[in-house]
């Protein structure tokens, strides 16, 4: 298969970066919209986290606003609104209002996670059975978007918002049945469990039911890919997000991203170790024909129709210039 004929898009979870402000990697954020815009990326999403010390990003609606307002083609999304925290109308009015505003760019990737810690959720005023009622809230959202609920949300002239589903398992069971566009994790079709992720996705492809906004099934494969000079250069621009996610796991505490010098001084167990090797081992790093030949493997194996690259690291020129790298890998 040939790259080329793929669609290629970026998730940017608005990552702290040590010695910086929230301003500076919210700023950071804007900008890698703008210059994906430039390069030919088709979507730029934000994602929601609360109260994540690591993560600047905790209200995508608001991140979205400010990036499409700083770009000019680039559709621009959620990945995602984690439905079980909101009202499926506020929801609905605040997807309805990008799209009047930035009329045709505007995605609405959906989750069904609820907070990690009983704190999160107590301020959120959720339980861990909010994730439960996810079919219901997402039904009561689409119909707020196609204007077939009782009350219907303002602004209403907006136009059409796709909606996605960022799961596995019920999740794509739900869009499936309500006829959406799923988004899955690429790592989940290379581990012992691949065999199980491919049957889900041929369940989504064979009992999916067309739509308003999905006539066919459409999947998002996601993945962290870093592509560098050498094999070792983009090996080291997944390592800052692969400590974080360490650190939160072994130390409670998802910590902003730190350089690639300071991790290799920290002092690690022999656990955080491995756990930071199987970080680095899902994802795809390389250059770019050892990049290249690993995404054609996972587009084939997961039938994807587009590719979601979620990778964030610590030195932001070295981030655009894998994003440069990797949208010229998709353009030849």
């Amino acid at each position: 298969m040939s790259l080329s004929a793929v669609p290629l898009s970026i998730l940017d979870r608005a990552n702290a970066r040590e010695g910086s402000s929230a301003a500076d990697a919210l700023n950071a954020v804007i900008e890698r919209a703008r210059r994906a815009e430039k390069i030919g990326y088709r979507r730029f999403w934000v994602a929601e986290h609360h109260a994540v010390p690591g993560i600047a990003g905790s209200t995508p609606t608001l991140l979205m606003a400010a990036i499409a307002a700083r770009t000019n083609r680039i559709r621009v999304g959620s990945g995602g609104v984690m439905l079980p925290n909101h009202q499926p109308i506020v929801v609905a009015e605040q997807a309805a209002t990008l799209q009047a505003l930035y009329p045709g760019r505007i995605d609405l990737g959906l989750g069904r996670s609820v907070a990690f810690t009983e704190a999160i959720r107590t301020a959120l005023r959720q339980g861990w059975d909010a994730a439960d009622r996810f079919e219901e809230d997402l039904g009561e959202l689409l119909a707020y978007l196609s204007g077939t609920a009782p009350i219907k949300s303002r602004p209403a002239d907006g136009g059409v918002t796709p909606p996605f589903v960022l799961a596995m398992g019920k999740g794509v069971e739900y869009a499936a049945r309500l006829g959406l566009a799923v988004v899955v994790g690429g790592p989940a079709f290379t581990g012992r469990r691949s065999g199980q992720a491919q049957e889900t996705l041929q369940r989504y492809r064979d009992e999916f039911q067309p739509s308003q906004w999905w006539r066919e099934p459409y999947v998002i494969a996601s993945a962290n890919v870093a592509v560098a000079e050498t094999a070792d250069g983009a090996r080291d621009l997944l390592l800052p997000e692969a400590w974080s996610n360490t650190a939160a796991r072994t130390i409670g505490d998802f910590t902003p991203l730190e350089s690639v010098a300071t991790i290799r001084e920290r002092k690690k167990t022999p656990r955080q170790r491995t756990m930071v090797e199987e970080q680095l081992a899902a994802g795809i790093h390389g250059t770019e024909d050892q990049v290249g030949e690993r995404l054609i493997q996972l587009l084939t194996r997961t039938g994807a129709d587009e590719l979601l690259v979620t990778t964030n690291t610590f030195d932001t020129d070295a981030l655009w210039e894998s994003d440069r790298r990797l949208a010229a890998l998709f353009s030849e």
